[in-house]
């Protein structure tokens, strides 16, 4: 009856068909990270198939993964949402976040073939996700006013990121790499200021941490390779503004003669406007744009250091470490602030030339110089490295942290059970149901790691229940361990988002019981004429 009063190209889904549909989307796209999840996750490859890009990339990156398949499926891009959305808020957990959400909607397929109400489902999750997020609140600990034993939790945080990358095998190295970096910023978290610049060759731990900033660029021709004391004029100007570029101009002479008068009108102007930029007394000169041939040969012979295609993020990012303002007009220099730093200089990295500002103005700033055999390795690199950089801040602005190895999502399920004893009605059903769903986390590392997940989550809440509420898995022994003594602890900001983010989407995925997919008014004018 509906298809009467709609247009041609609409189609809608009603009731268990629409909830079907979201619940096997979903539940797709989290069994599709859900061997990445753990320090023993497998990889994935992708590969994009497309005219103009055929890279490849090898990644265990939740959010990554995510982001690089298509889908038409509306409740799997609600789970690459939530994933974005962690990667933005904290930097880890987009796997968890995802899996979490899945097995969620797991259990509602099965309270809803058992003929629970959605919204009943939907009450108890929400009484569930109390009593969980109070439980995860009462087991943090924070050591903020101790700042060795602060600087010890950020550096655990890390290594236990960086345990389910690549650079497993060096997460040491890296989650020093990582802690020097963040506790330079001295509580700024900006991570702007902290450079990630990669360079293929050597192995991963020939990477370093180098206490300036790296540009990755060049110096003009024969002009100074060493400046101390610069001062930095930072632009995004057009360096041949003065010649004719409008389309299908023409310009007609009666001789040679007029022609030449023509260039040296332009190199005139030119040399005007290099005049002007040399005026705000700088010694270094940084353009987003480029540099060419006559005005880097006017710098070299006023001695000014030239450096050309400082690209848009790298000229912002000198801004914010130098202290100084992207300019585009040169004409009042009393109202300009110019860069500063102590010393620029040329410096070799493997077989390349880099440039390196030390001493910045801003003393955060510093560069993180990443080695690799391959530019896969050095991409995965990155990621891992950004997502400990990002979980690093996220706890330096809550410093409080949790324990990791399935500690705390045995914790939080075991406070939901207590709960549910003193719960009536089918409410009760569900709450357990979300108490089964967080077990299933580590149940799917276990599995991950190729070891009995269901004797070493029973072991678990064995443990637990007996009062070693510290208790975790130990992938490397395959048992269960003392997360304090083994050194595995998370960001609780993290592990909140992932709880907080994960049943608020199943939430809404299981509210759903009608979807309707219609076409552009264009889509549909181009369909009806391909069928005339």
């Amino acid at each position: 009856m509906e298809a009467a009063f709609m247009d041609s190209g609409t189609t809608v889904d009603k009731g268990e068909n629409a909830r079907l549909s979201s619940f096997v989307g979903a539940i797709a796209i989290a069994d599709l990270v859900k061997t990445t999840l753990g320090p023993k996750g497998m990889d994935k490859i992708l590969q994009r198939i497309s005219e103009h890009d055929q890279s490849v990339s090898v990644t265990n990156d939740g959010a990554t993964i995510l982001k690089s398949i298509n889908l038409d499926n509306a409740a799997a891009k609600v789970l690459v949402d939530i994933a974005r959305v962690q990667d933005d808020e904290v930097g880890d957990g987009t796997t968890s976040v995802a899996v979490l959400c899945g097995e969620l909607l797991r259990e509602a397929e099965d309270l809803i073939n058992q003929r629970i109400h959605p919204q009943t489902i939907a009450e108890g999750w929400r009484l569930a996700r109390k009593a969980a997020r109070e439980a995860l609140e009462a087991s943090t600990v924070d050591n903020s006013g101790d700042d060795a034993k602060f600087r010890e939790d950020l550096h655990m945080i890390a290594r236990t990121t960086l345990s389910s990358k690549l650079v497993t095998y060096d997460k040491d190295y890296f989650a020093d790499l990582a802690v020097d970096a963040v506790m330079r910023l001295k509580g700024s978290n900006n991570l702007d200021h902290i450079q990630v610049l990669k360079k293929a060759g050597g192995h991963l731990r020939d990477s370093y941490l180098e206490e300036g900033f790296l540009l990755d660029k060049k110096i003009g021709v024969g002009q100074p390779k060493r400046i101390e004391n610069a001062k930095i004029l930072l632009a995004n100007t057009s360096m041949d503004t003065d010649k004719i570029k409008i389309y299908g101009s023409r310009v007609r002479v009666d001789s040679l003669n007029k022609v030449a008068e023509i260039e040296e009108a332009e190199k005139a102007r030119m040399r005007q406007k290099c005049e002007k930029i040399i005026a705000h007394g700088c010694n270094v000169f940084i353009n987003r744009q480029l540099i060419y041939n006559l005005p880097e040969s006017i710098f070299t012979e006023r001695g000014v250091m030239a450096i050309e295609h400082a690209d848009f993020d790298g000229i912002e990012r000198l801004a914010a470490v130098t202290g100084g303002e992207v300019v585009s007009t040169f004409d009042r220099p009393d109202l300009v602030t110019m860069g500063e730093c102590d010393v620029i200089e040329e410096v070799m990295i493997g077989e390349d030339k880099v440039i390196r500002l030390g001493g910045c103005k801003s003393g955060e700033a510093c560069t993180i110089v990443l080695r690799g055999a391959s530019s896969h390795i050095l991409d995965e690199a990155e990621r891992s490295l950004h997502d400990a950089l990002c979980v690093l801040t996220a706890t330096v602005k809550d410093p409080r942290i949790i324990r990791g190895g399935g500690c705390t999502e045995v914790l939080m399920a075991q406070a939901i059970d207590r709960q549910v004893e003193s719960t009536p009605g089918k409410k009760a059903l569900a709450m357990a149901s979300f108490a089964r769903a967080l077990r299933q986390l580590p149940a799917i590392v276990a599995d991950n790691g190729g070891y009995d997940s269901a004797e070493l989550v029973t072991q678990l809440r064995a443990a637990h229940a007996s009062g070693k509420n510290t208790y975790g898995l130990d992938m490397y022994n395959g048992a269960i361990g003392d997360m304090t003594e083994l050194g595995v602890a998370e960001s609780f900001k993290s592990k909140l988002c992932v709880l907080m983010s994960a049943s608020e989407a199943a939430e809404m995925i299981l509210r759903v019981d009608g979807k309707a997919i219609f076409l552009h008014c264009i889509e549909l004018f181009h369909f009806v004429l391909f069928q005339l």
